[in-house]
């Protein structure tokens, strides 16, 4: 079955970064749209970015725009996110997702556990 495992969390403060990695088994990883999203205490689950199969194509929610970076490695089937200039408001469980549609940024049905970040100010 499908398994998406993501790891890299972790405290750090406002200005720093982190890099998150989602290891992916049991689908052809190479075929699939996959993308980030995050859910805050107290809120729903939102979009964060996302990468087209091929990796040509990518998608980021305003508020991560020109901090974060989406990446695929199709040989690995693997995931990660780039996370500069952390603030406090990406405090989050960071939830890797698989199938979905990075214009629409609709998920796909797949998620992992989640990590969780936490940004001290």
């Amino acid at each position: 079955q499908v398994q998406l495992v993501e790891s890299g969390g972790g405290l750090v403060q406002a200005g720093q970064s982190l890099r998150l990695s989602c290891t992916t088994s049991g689908f052809t990883f190479r075929y699939y749209n996959m993308a980030w999203y995050r859910q805050a205490p107290g809120k729903g689950r939102e979009f964060v970015a996302a990468i087209h199969y091929s990796g040509q194509n990518t998608n980021y929610a305003d508020s991560v725009k020109d901090r974060f970076t989406i990446s695929r490695d199709n040989a690995k089937a693997t995931l990660a996110l780039q996370m500069n200039s952390l603030k406090p408001e990406d405090t989050a469980v960071y939830y890797c997702n698989a199938g979905g549609d990075i214009i629409s940024t609709e998920p796909g049905e797949d998620w992992g556990q989640g990590t969780q970040v936490t940004v001290s100010s």
